[in-house]
């Protein structure tokens, strides 16, 4: 099952990561059949990290703790917070290189409040993100219960800056959460990895 791993970076930790990268990547390699996405989230300027993304395939919600628990910037104390969600992957190109790309994300609780309900449904889930969606979507996730059943959240990253990402993904997002209208967080993302 794959999860979504992001890590928000601490202040001021731009020279201890880059001590680091080489073991991270190093450890990152141990992974590397089972990393769907990866890489920093940076500012707005694209000139400091401020965060880590991961979505990769493991068994269960303990492994993919542990997966992101013995990162070693984690272990270093670098990151200041740590999400870990099972994902479902409704689409994936791969990223390329040195092009502007956004991370789109929201949260919600599982609730059968919303306006329709939310879309808890495997097939209806894919369904949304159409059959010819956009091409500067490279990455859609929902995020889902340990289960998979019940929809929490939605991960995307789009080859666009923030403004136009967000726009992007509204409307899928507000349908996937049952027709409620989520708030979009946006941040600007660079494709990982050592190519």
């Amino acid at each position: 099952m794959p999860f979504y791993v992001y890590a928000h970076d601490q202040p001021e930790v731009a020279n201890q990561l880059q001590e680091l990268c080489e073991e991270h990547w190093s450890y990152m390699d141990r992974f590397d059949g089972r990393l769907i996405l990866r890489g920093p989230t940076v500012s707005d300027d694209g000139e400091e990290h401020t965060g880590s993304v991961h979505v990769v395939d493991l068994v269960e919600r303990a492994e993919a703790e542990r997966f992101a628990r013995e990162e070693p910037f984690w272990k270093a104390g670098l990151y200041r917070d740590l999400l870990v969600v099972a994902a479902e992957v409704l689409l994936h190109r791969e990223p390329a290189a040195d092009v502007p790309y956004t991370l789109v994300t929201a949260q919600w609780p599982v609730s059968a409040d919303a306006p329709g309900g939310a879309v808890h449904d495997v097939t209806r889930r894919r369904e949304l993100v159409g059959a010819e969606p956009d091409g500067r979507l490279v990455f859609v996730a929902a995020l889902v219960d340990d289960e998979g059943t019940g929809t929490t959240g939605v991960v995307a990253a789009v080859r666009a800056l923030p403004g136009e990402a967000r726009g992007l993904v509204q409307p899928f997002a507000d349908r996937l959460a049952g027709g409620r209208s989520v708030t979009l967080a946006a941040q600007r993302w660079e494709r990982g990895g050592r190519n």
